[in-house]
């Protein structure tokens, strides 16, 4: 059963929660966002700072939204228990970050390729090939209004 809170018109709220909330009451904190000026870097050390001493932050999204720096100094400090990332602010990583110099156990990267399997690739050729012969044919698909 979910329970649902009531606001103060008497309609039952939307479920939603603020942000501090989330990251003080979580286990595991799982970025799925755009990147963009009100996402980036969405969690900083302020925000790593609320959460719990046990909790894990994965970030498959893109790499802006997590402060690296910042990242690093709660997992050397336990802040946090651990973090597990598949992107990184800038990719490929010419410059270096600090995510990659750190050597905790407590971090894992990975390389943003888990997209890429045969399967995907060939959805994605597909998805192409009808967006092409849709407007060929003058018909409209896959738009967003």
């Amino acid at each position: 059963m979910i329970a649902r809170r009531v606001g103060s018109q008497g309609k039952p709220d939307d479920g939603r929660h603020n942000l501090a909330d989330v990251l003080r009451d979580a286990d595991a904190i799982s970025l799925h966002c755009p990147l963009n000026d009100n996402t980036r870097n969405l969690i900083d050390a302020e925000a790593l700072d609320l959460m719990k001493p046990s909790a894990f932050v994965i970030n498959t999204a893109r790499g802006g939204l997590i402060d690296s720096s910042a990242l690093v100094a709660a997992l050397e400090s336990g802040t946090i228990a651990g973090a597990a990332v598949d992107v990184l602010p800038q990719e490929p990583p010419i410059d270096g970050d600090p995510l990659l110099e750190y050597e905790g156990a407590n971090l894992i990267v990975t390389p943003h390729i888990a997209w890429a399997t045969r399967e995907a690739r060939q959805n994605a050729i597909d998805e192409l090939a009808e967006n092409v012969a849709a407007f060929q044919a003058g018909e409209i698909r896959n738009r967003v209004v």
